[in-house]
């Protein structure tokens, strides 16, 4: 046991003990956390696998009641429809919280180590692990009001009685900073009498005191009871708020940072294929500071996509989204991107800040609006307020006007969502975004909450009828974005790790070059973002693109590339190969 107290990783973990705790509570901490290790016996069960990630992956997002049939748990119909219509499109699979909740679905978590009965059970995520990579979500930011531990903190029962964080109703907060414009602090009756509690979200979400160890320990051992249950990827939500300290922001502390590597760091010794991921909707240099130096998160969310894309296929124009792609810097060694553009969530807007001018948000929230989405607003320190998100199906935000023709509306989807896959890193996908789902009016009036525009369900009868109905939305967006991802599998141009060169052909054109180690396995990918053709001449092009020699478009093999211009139909993408390099047609299933 001295040896292992003495190894160069424990030492490092008593380290970042020393920093959080003091010098006084690291030795009890280092125990504690020795005692830990194989709780579950995950490390002994997993093979580490030798690589990572490769062109192969790709995640889907969903709810665990995305899909719904009368008599049947949630989880198990879910299940059945990934084995079907999904097998060979996506490796991973990320279930947004199924634990028991109480609000602002599921993020307001009462039990973390149960599923929500009106879901299924762990034996049904226990299934979908041995199908999928699982992402699990970790909230630890906050817990719901009426949890177990904040029954037991009103009523003063140890240790939950010092998980919460009590403040002075008076105390000045004017520094912190909000992501939602309800109060800071909320009374709450104790047994000892009215106090305020911490709640960054919402009165229902409480924040937890990480200047407590206990907090800490009970989320390492669910680290390590959810990898345990099969997740290899967890997502560690609002990770950016964990440490409160009166008088700064209480954003992105130096001691968030270093709860984040000691996640790392204990997760290497006690389950070392489990991944990291950070949420952090903030602006775009502070998201990536959750790399650290490759010693924090694995994966970090490219927020600035969503708005970016979004202003690029509605504007026309892919020059913002050009000049940040080219500044993008490379991720640290053993770490990479999770390229979105919907989420359960929103369209976050922090992250564009310093991207997109004034005009240009003034213009697509215009547009939000008129589709039917909504706005939600932050609270600033000097206690204006800014708006944070836009409420919307993917597919409401990027419809045009009534007398639009419904096939340049599939164009922009298809367009918009074959983008982000051939950007560095791995591809993430919103389930609605897949199937086209319009805003969902009725869910936003039943719980006055206007991200439900995007959380809906779908009766598993009505999503079989739009995908077999061939002329639908659905079934036109959900068919060939499928197709693509089944390619990009293909394609090793697209590891993770593929070098990347963002090219300014066009202000209407995203080209971006991807290679790896051998130079023929290059490919040149571009999009045409706006609503008119796009002629590009090869002889403005780099090398080998612009030598004359015979390519074809990966993703139209049949339609030839003649050697002087490439025409890109409105919304076209093309992936472009040497033509010795293009993989042969794939069938999709048939439904």
């Amino acid at each position: 046991m001295t040896s292992f107290f003495a190894s160069p990783a424990m030492r490092s973990l008593r380290a970042r003990f020393v920093r959080l705790y003091g010098e006084a509570g690291a030795g009890a901490c280092l125990e504690r956390l020795a005692m830990l290790v194989g709780r579950y016996g995950v490390g002994a069960a997993r093979q580490v696998r030798a690589e990572k990630w490769s062109q192969r992956d790709a995640l889907l997002i969903a709810y665990g009641d995305m899909i719904r049939k009368p008599g049947e748990a949630p989880l198990a119909t879910l299940t059945r429809f990934l084995d079907s219509r999904l097998a060979g499109v996506f490796s991973a699979v990320h279930i947004l919280p199924f634990f028991p909740s109480s609000s602002d679905g599921g993020f307001a978590v009462q039990h973390y180590r149960q599923v929500s009965p009106e879901l299924g059970g762990w034996a049904h995520i226990r299934d979908l692990a041995r199908r999928f990579d699982l992402m699990v979500d970790l909230v630890l930011n906050h817990v719901s009001s009426q949890s177990g531990w904040f029954a037991d903190f009103q009523m003063g029962i140890a240790p939950a009685r010092e998980y919460f964080i009590e403040v002075p109703p008076d105390a000045d907060l004017s520094a912190v900073v909000r992501p939602r414009t309800t109060p800071l602090l909320t009374p709450v009756q104790t047994r000892a009498g009215v106090k305020h509690v911490w709640t960054t979200f919402s009165a229902d979400q409480v924040d937890l005191n990480f200047a407590r160890p206990d907090v800490l320990f009970e989320m390492l051992d669910l680290l390590l009871f959810y990898a345990s249950m099969g997740a290899r990827l967890i997502r560690l939500d609002a990770v950016a708020f964990l440490w409160k300290e009166i008088g700064t922001s209480c954003l992105h502390r130096p001691q968030t940072h270093e709860l984040v590597r000691l996640f790392r760091e204990f997760l290497k010794i006690a389950s070392p294929d489990t991944l990291l991921l950070t949420e952090t909707n903030v602006p775009q240099a502070e998201n990536l500071a959750y790399f650290g130096r490759g010693d924090e998160a694995h994966l970090v969310y490219q927020f600035p996509l969503p708005p970016l894309v979004l202003d690029a296929f509605c504007g026309g124009s892919a020059a913002p989204l050009t000049r940040w792609a080219q500044a993008l810097k490379l991720p640290p060694a053993g770490c990479t991107y999770l390229n979105f553009t919907a989420s359960h969530d929103g369209i976050g807007l922090r992250p564009a800040e310093g991207l997109l001018d004034t005009a240009a948000m003034e213009r697509l929230q215009a547009r939000v609006l008129r589709n039917g989405g909504r706005v939600s607003y932050r609270r600033n320190p000097d206690g204006s307020q800014s708006p944070y998100e836009w409420n919307i199906t993917w597919r409401d935000a990027l419809r045009g006007p009534a007398s639009e023709p419904a096939a340049l509306h599939l164009a922009r989807l298809l367009g918009s969502q074959t983008l982000p896959l051939a950007l560095q890193g791995i591809p993430a996908v919103y389930f609605h975004a897949l199937a086209a789902r319009p805003n969902d009016h009725a869910a936003f009036r039943e719980t006055g909450q206007a991200r439900w525009l995007n959380r809906g369900s779908w009766m598993e009868a009505d999503l079989f009828g739009k995908l077999e109905d061939a002329g639908s939305l659905t079934s036109q967006l959900f068919r060939e974005l499928c197709r693509r991802l089944r390619l990009r599998r293909r394609l090793p141009a697209f590891h993770p790790l593929a070098a990347q060169r963002v090219l300014d052909l066009d202000p209407r054109c995203f080209a971006v070059v991807r290679s790896g180690p051998n130079g023929n396995k290059s490919l040149l990918a571009l999009h045409n973002v706006s609503a008119r053709p796009l002629r590009l001449a090869t002889d403005r092009l780099p090398p080998p693109w612009n030598s004359g020699r015979a390519f074809k478009n990966a993703l139209a093999p049949d339609r030839p590339l003649p050697a002087r211009a490439w025409h890109l139909a409105p919304y076209e993408a093309a992936w472009v190969v040497g033509a010795d390099a293009c993989p042969p047609a794939e069938p999709g299933p048939a439904y």
